[in-house]
Parts: structure tokens; sequence; C-alpha cells
């Protein structure tokens, strides 16, 4: 699957966005290595801590049904319709990618099915802790 069909599909995922108190509202679709695409959303709680970002929604969806291999990860988000910055991972996705991904694991933050940036897991979280370091 190319970048911008990913893409697209994190900016359709975006649609169902549940962010009634930030407006913020991110998409994402995580594509596992065999080919396989699961989407999701932020999901927001007027608590604040239970909310979930749509990186980790995308996860859990995947890993509840056998998932445990992945290739990428497309992420839009922002306010209004239309992203207008990129949407990088917080930490704590980043967290969750390490559990499950090799270091040439591809992050993909967009604008656009166009306008996007890469880079790969070790860039984004260098030095990270993972299974591997147990």
């Amino acid at each position: 699957m190319d970048n911008q069909e990913l893409i697209r599909l994190a900016l359709e995922a975006r649609k169902a966005s549940y962010s009634p108190y930030s407006k913020y509202k991110v998409g994402a679709a995580l594509l596992t290595k065999s080919g396989k695409v699961y989407q999701g959303c932020n999901i927001e709680n007027a608590a604040y801590t239970p909310t979930n970002c749509a990186e980790r929604t995308a996860y859990f969806k995947a890993v509840s049904e056998g998932e445990r291999e992945f290739e990428a990860i497309a992420i839009a988000g922002g306010y209004g319709d239309v992203p207008v910055d990129y949407a990088w991972p917080c930490g704590v996705c980043r967290q969750v990618m390490m559990e499950f991904c090799g270091a040439d694991f591809r992050i993909i933050t967009a604008k656009s099915e166009t306008e996007y940036q890469e880079a790969t897991l070790e860039e984004m979280l260098p030095c990270g802790f993972g299974p591997n370091n147990l």
C-alpha cells in the first residue's frame, strides 16, 4: 500500500473523532505486515486522563484481533475539517509502537494525501525501551 492510500484512510478515520473538549480531531491508519489496515480516531473524556489517542485506538483494535506485526502508520490531525499542521505521535503512543515495532517502522504524518512527512520509529524514539531490553 502506498503512502497516499494510507493517508487517505487516516483522513477518513479522523471523521469519527470524538473530541468535544479540545476540538482537535486525529485519525490514524495502521498497516500490518500482512497488508491489513486498522483505523483509529482520538476519543476524549471529560476526565481527560481516560482519553485515548488515534494511534493507540488503531493499535488496540489490531492487537485485539491477533495482529502483532506492523509496517507503517499514517496520522492526520488538527482543528477543523482539514489538518493544517503535522500531528506527530505523543510519547505514550511512541512507547506503544516500541512494544510491537522495529526501529524501521514508518511513521507518516500528513496535512493531505500529497503533503506529508515521514520518520522511522528509531528517529522518533531514539534509545527506546522495549521487549528486546528485557
